[in-house]
């Protein structure tokens, strides 16, 4: 078993799974390194991982695939022997009104954001309490907590991300487990930048800070919940989202 910290950030690619990864990246520490189809993007977060002196290991793994989660699970307990801290941040959207949603539209994204999440936490939750320590982070959205027209597939596994969270908090919280959840506002990542200028102003009028937030202020809010100094904190969900859902 290897002496350092072994990270699992599923989604890595780009975004707030980079951000995390580069913000969690210390001397000490084996990120490994979660993506699906973006390889190229795991490769550049890796980079970045090792230039800061951090152990990177990139895995192509469809979190909501419940034997490829087993798969990508049991290699880390094989060639590190534990998992100190998982973060959940894989997921997809396909926007679309209510009335005109497919089922396919609602159930992928229900697969990924939520279904996946349920896979890594049920593997790593297994060896964290056989050795009775870990953290746990899930990445949710305020859209979790606010709703959003146009996302119902979306809000619906973001609140029951919550929901799951706050469930395994207290399951976990005797073996010495926290549970957490971070729930993002309008972030500026590769599902924000399409929007057109129009609605991002809009959208910037409705925060009370009057813009949208960065990947790397999710990272701060990670690293501050997986810190030895956070062990007396679970089952929360912190909002960084400039105020829009208070």
């Amino acid at each position: 078993m290897t002496d350092k910290k072994v990270i699992l950030i599923t989604g890595a690619s780009k975004g707030i799974g980079e951000a995390i990864a580069v913000r969690l990246a210390k001397k000490d520490t084996v990120l490994i390194l979660n993506y699906q189809g973006n390889r190229e993007g795991a490769e550049k977060t890796a980079e970045q991982v090792q230039e800061r002196g951090a152990e990177a290991k990139i895995w192509s793994c469809d979190v909501s695939d419940w034997k490829e989660t087993q798969k990508m699970l049991g290699m880390i307990l094989d060639t590190y022997g534990k998992i100190d801290v998982l973060i959940n941040n894989a997921g997809i959207t396909r926007d679309n009104l209510l009335m005109r949603m497919t089922e396919e539209e609602f159930d992928r994204v229900l697969e990924v954001n939520l279904k996946g999440a349920f896979h890594t936490m049920r593997f790593a939750a297994r060896e964290m309490v056989r050795r009775r320590e870990g953290r746990i982070v899930n990445i949710a959205s305020v859209v979790g907590i606010t709703g959003n027209a146009g996302q119902a597939n979306y809000a619906a596994a973001k609140a029951g991300l919550i929901g799951m969270t706050k469930t395994a908090a207290q399951e976990l919280a005797s073996r010495g487990i926290t549970v957490n959840a971070v729930a993002p506002g309008f972030i500026e990542t590769d599902m924000t930048k399409d929007l057109s200028e129009n609605v991002r102003d809009m959208a910037a009028k409705k925060i009370p800070m009057g813009r949208f937030g960065r990947p790397e202020h999710v990272a701060a809010a990670v690293e501050f919940l997986i810190a030895k100094e956070a062990d007396y904190i679970t089952g929360q969900v912190i909002q960084v989202d400039g105020g829009i859902a208070m």
